[in-house]
């Protein structure tokens, strides 16, 4: 891992590297955060793909598709750039990793009421149902459990389709 940073940081010297205890990337402070004790394979594509999302100046999204669009971004570019320093990236692994994205978008699609599946709405922290018409609402983190809450939110309540 420690070779792997040192090309990193050489080859991309507007990017920080910085010991953590997770892999992401910061676009507030231009930090690609990495897991020090880390050295299998997975921890290299881990850090490939947080770098994708630094070379790609992957800061927030909107709407839940938008994430799931950027972490394929990421992913291909940490593709790319495993070709440069001889790592090949397992599509099983890419595919477990995006697995975990869309299940997440899933469940938050999952109307409350009668279980049918919708899309979020254009204020992006509204989903609506196509079936039964309840409109709710989710957490704007991505790190946590897919709440759904339709308590605040009338049921007749307009948002544009």
């Amino acid at each position: 891992m420690d070779d792997l940073v040192l090309q990193l940081t050489a080859d991309f010297p507007k990017l920080k590297f910085q010991p953590g205890n997770d892999f992401y990337w910061s676009s507030k402070t231009n930090e690609i955060f990495y897991k020090v004790k880390a050295s299998n394979k997975q921890a290299a594509w881990s850090l490939l793909h947080e770098t994708g999302h630094a070379l790609l100046e992957h800061k927030t999204y909107q709407a839940d598709i938008a994430l799931i669009k950027m972490e394929v971004e990421a992913w291909a570019e940490a593709k790319k750039l495993g070709l440069k320093y001889n790592i090949k990236i397992g599509e099983d692994h890419i595919d477990k990793c995006l697995d975990t994205y869309r299940d997440w978008l899933y469940k938050r699609s999952i109307c409350p009421n009668c279980n049918s599946k919708s899309i979020q709405q254009n204020d992006f922290i509204h989903y609506r149902c196509f079936n039964c018409h309840t409109v709710w609402k989710v957490s704007t983190s991505r790190f946590c459990r897919s709440y759904r809450s339709t308590k605040s939110i009338k049921q007749n309540q307009s948002l544009a389709i």
